[in-house]
């Protein structure tokens, strides 16, 4: 979905709501006519990490009108009316799940699973976080570097995010994640993240990740993107776009990526900027 389709989706959606049409499948069924494109066209998601605890920072991102995939922290203040903001204004969304870092000085925050969690409370956590956050059709991780590295803690969250008809997007935040690995194994709908933007959270560093993107997603044909909702990053974002257009690059929903996604094979997970990160 390009930025043009982007709008009449927003508009149809705005359309259903005034009219008391519910659900996604109707405020978007004038899609199911429209002719795929006789070749690819490469496409970039991007994640914004990290929302609930302000509206004036998710609204720096829905003001770009584009195609932006919202990951929400459970258990937060603001949570609940952002899903719902958010939802209106036709963006996808996503439960950003709070995972064990290996750092034990850093909270991952409210809801959060940690190593060594039975089963029973992974599965009771995960099921009070999906459903805090209306809305949300996947989920990814926030921080994790440790608890991801669990291949049996894991397979019991995905196992809750499988049931109830997610996806997960492994965010990657330790080149030894098991998340991916284990949520195609269970054969469901999974991506991975292939860059952080806003590691270094400065509006020339962060149009710099944009652009290696895009060149990623040229290559491959598809790329996810990762970033947090930094003033900075909504400005890259802006100032990016015409690079985007330029080279025919369509900014898409993440769940638009994942069928793209072949299963895992030899060569395993290869982000172009595999690192170690909360």
């Amino acid at each position: 979905m390009d930025r043009r389709e982007f709008l009449a989706r927003s508009a149809c959606l705005a359309a259903g709501s005034l009219f008391g049409l519910s659900g996604l499948s109707k405020a978007f069924a004038f899609e199911e006519n429209h002719a795929l494109p006789a070749f690819p066209v490469p496409k970039v998601a991007l994640i914004i990490d990290d929302i609930g605890f302000s509206e004036a920072h998710a609204r720096q991102f829905l003001g770009l009108q584009i195609p932006v995939t919202f990951s929400i922290l459970p258990r937060l203040d603001r949570s609940r009316d952002l899903a719902f903001e958010i939802h209106e204004s036709g963006h996808e969304i996503m439960l950003h799940q709070p995972m064990e870092p290996y750092n034990p000085d850093i909270d991952p925050g409210p809801g959060a699973l940690y190593s060594g969690f039975s089963g029973d409370k992974i599965v009771g956590i995960m099921e009070e976080n999906i459903e805090s956050i209306p809305f949300a059709v996947g989920v990814n991780n926030h921080m994790g570097s440790k608890f991801t590295e669990c291949k049996e803690e894991v397979g019991d969250a995905l196992g809750v995010i499988n049931r109830v008809g997610f996806f997960f997007v492994d965010s990657l935040t330790t080149s030894h994640s098991m998340a991916y690995r284990t949520a195609r194994e269970l054969r469901m709908p999974a991506a991975y993240r292939d860059s952080f933007l806003d590691n270094i959270p400065k509006e020339r560093a962060i149009h710099s990740q944009l652009h290696n993107l895009i060149r990623y997603a040229v290559r491959y044909g598809h790329a996810i993107g990762i970033g947090h909702p930094y003033p900075a990053t909504a400005r890259a974002i802006k100032r990016s776009l015409g690079a985007f257009d330029k080279f025919g690059v369509s900014l898409v929903h993440v769940s638009q990526v994942l069928a793209l996604r072949s299963p895992l094979g030899d060569k395993g997970i290869a982000p172009y900027d595999v690192g170690d990160y909360t």
